[in-house]
């Protein structure tokens, strides 16, 4: 068995451990001061795997964490701490090891992968050249921390994402861009019953904006267009003068993205003095399979050196931070994390097996990015 995996193998029992100490410390995005409380938590655990403390960066007002080692400039580790869970899910989604499975809020989306990322640093003899981020605002696409990100993915040769596995451990190769939009249509009220004539129905204009936007979905070329949350008016007996849409896009290609966009800002009213506003547009670009295959061509190998198997890549709808490292051209491979299911669902898990496997292909693929002369985009 490989020195490595031996090593995090006998780990197993403080893996669990800080995991554990990670999911109690409830993190959901929207609430700054817990975010900030488990940034704290993946701080300590850190700085004493590591042995440095981590730089608290305050962008936007969202607590961010780097660890910068040496320069820091070959390879970028890149995860988040925030999670969809509110406070109080401990209560009916406590934290348990039992039948092989981890449970817990957050543990597969992503804490388990913050763990073994940082066991996986300190079974290493030298982290010269590492540099890692974790955010506190992923889940809501990196409003605050985007520039962060993208800056410290420029200054690295590689990028290497936390986000946990798809189905079976295959790693993250591709994922689509995603767009986001609010459709907001402005109207006149007036009584429905008595002169309807004299409103704008925000409702009716919503309809017809409904079946133009789904439209633009071209399942060919990958692109979902998808409206999903929809509001308007706020009595029956009154014509509606308010109404909003929520849209949902994903594409595989820049160029899709470029068209979607360009159709959604083209969207006229149809009813007669409706006013629309549109909110929104590109948040993440397409994560192309390009940016992942020489990185997991790498991690295949190491897979099957460490007696793990063949290890399988996955094109993905979902988008993560690792869209924002692979759009700046930086070459970039993602589903690091842990091995389980049932991201944001009630099934939420880890497989406890795979810990200490997935930290010693992780710190096996560090390694091979520092070690001199490794291939990478700056030669």
């Amino acid at each position: 068995m490989p020195h490595l995996l031996r090593a995090l193998q006998a780990r197993l029992p403080s893996l669990l451990a800080d995991l554990e100490e990670l999911v109690r410390a409830e993190s959901p995005t929207a609430d700054r001061e817990a975010s900030a409380a488990c940034a704290d938590a993946v701080a300590a655990l850190g700085a004493r795997l590591t042995g440095a403390k981590p730089e608290y960066l305050a962008e936007g007002g969202s607590v961010q964490l780097r660890w910068r080692f040496g320069a820091g400039d070959r390879v970028l580790l890149l995860g988040h701490c925030d999670t969809v869970w509110p406070l109080g899910t401990l209560a009916s989604h406590p934290f348990t090891v039992a039948g092989g499975r981890v449970t817990g809020p957050g543990c597969f989306d992503m804490k388990a992968g913050l763990v073994q990322m940082f066991h996986a640093l300190a079974v290493l003899d030298s982290l010269d050249g590492v540099t890692v981020l974790v955010t506190t605002d992923e889940e809501i696409g990196s409003p605050c921390s985007r520039e962060l990100i993208e800056t410290e993915a420029r200054r690295v040769r590689a990028a290497l994402v936390l986000e946990a596995s798809g189905p079976g451990g295959a790693l993250k190769t591709a994922r689509k861009g995603v767009s986001a939009y609010d459709v907001r249509v402005v109207g006149r009220a007036a009584h429905a019953g008595l002169e309807p004539h004299r409103g704008i129905n925000t409702t009716v204009e919503l309809a017809h904006q409904v079946l133009a936007i789904g439209g633009l979905a071209d399942p060919g070329r990958g692109t979902t267009v998808t409206p999903t949350v929809m509001a308007s008016g706020a009595t029956r007996n009154t014509v509606p003068d308010a109404g909003e849409l929520q849209v949902d896009v994903r594409v595989a290609t820049v160029a899709e993205q470029d068209r979607i966009d360009t159709a959604m800002r083209a969207l006229r009213p149809v009813v007669a003095g409706a006013r629309l506003e549109l909110i929104g547009g590109p948040n993440r670009p397409p994560m192309p399979g390009t940016a992942s295959a020489e990185l997991f061509a790498r991690a295949a190998r190491i897979h099957e050196d460490l007696g793990l198997g063949t290890l399988h890549g996955i094109a993905v709808g979902g988008g993560s931070d690792g869209n924002l490292t692979a759009g700046v051209g930086t070459p970039t491979l993602d589903g690091l994390g842990a091995v389980g299911g049932g991201a944001h669902a009630d099934d939420e898990h880890v497989s406890v097996e795979h810990l200490p496997q997935r930290s010693a292909l992780l710190a096996e693929l560090v390694r091979a990015q520092l070690t001199p002369g490794s291939k990478d985009r700056h030669g």
